[in-house]
């Protein structure tokens, strides 16, 4: 009697274990799909855009001009790039990643700590430059 319970405990014990693993492979998949889910975290946004990298990568660029960017720093390589500038008194971080051939993650900080509105102002001129092409 007892063993035929503990069988049944820990056959529910699994169902609910994968379950809970499948929903969070689920919901990381959907966070991520597509364009205009932002992520915030840790004072960093990060979203996808459909786009390849060199068109994100030019809306980036315009971007900080546009803001007027003081002491810009640029690094690209072929697949991932990093443009630093202090844009209205704040430093300011975009990272620019290749993902898929029509698919570029950029992820923002705005100052030392991070700043979600300032960051996703940001994102939203970038979305609009890309627009724009």
């Amino acid at each position: 009697m007892w063993k035929g319970r503990w069988a049944v405990l820990f056959l529910l014990a699994g169902i609910f274990a994968l379950c809970g693993c499948a929903a969070i492979v689920v919901g990381g998949a959907a966070v991520g799909a597509g364009s205009g889910t932002y992520i915030y975290v840790n004072g960093e946004m990060r979203t996808d855009y459909t786009a390849p990298f060199d068109r994100v990568w030019a809306a980036v660029e315009k971007t900080v001009a546009k803001m007027q960017g003081l002491d810009v720093e640029r690094s690209k390589e072929i697949a991932q790039g990093t443009i630093s500038a202090v844009i209205d008194d704040e430093k300011t971080y975009f990272s620019v990643k290749y993902k898929e051939k029509n698919l570029t993650t950029v992820s923002i900080r705005v100052g030392t700590i991070g700043s979600k509105l300032a960051s996703q102002m940001l994102h939203d001129k970038i979305s609009d430059n890309l627009l724009k092409k």
